[in-house]
């Protein structure tokens, strides 16, 4: 089965930067869409960022000309740069396929401050 594993959360200044990690066990990575979901406290899960098996992109409004999707299918990973960060970014972050049909993978903390 199919394992995800989210790394590379923090504490972090308003302003600053992160890159997320996501690996991926299995060969069938490189065939997928995948993105990237964060779930705030008392907010349903929801995709910021998403990636095509081709490399093309698609961004949440709210993320839009912060965070960089890529992925590396070499490595079966996928990558979250984020950067400016805000208060209103923390949350739990999430891999998946772009349909969340994985298993969720326990996520990483990201928590922005003021």
């Amino acid at each position: 089965q199919v394992q995800l594993v989210e790394s590379g959360g923090g504490l972090v200044q308003a302003g600053g930067s992160l890159r997320l990690s996501c690996a991926a066990s299995g060969s069938i990575f490189s065939l997928h869409a995948m993105a990237w979901y964060r779930q705030a406290p008392g907010k349903q899960r929801g995709m910021v960022a998403r990636i095509g098996s081709g490399g093309n992109t698609n961004y949440a409004d709210s993320v839009k000309g912060r965070f960089t999707i890529s992925r590396d299918n070499a490595k079966n990973t996928v990558y979250l740069q984020m950067n400016s960060l805000k208060p209103e970014d923390t949350a739990v972050y999430y891999c998946n396929l772009d349909d969340g049909y994985l298993p969720w993978g326990q996520g990483t903390q990201v928590t922005v401050s003021s």
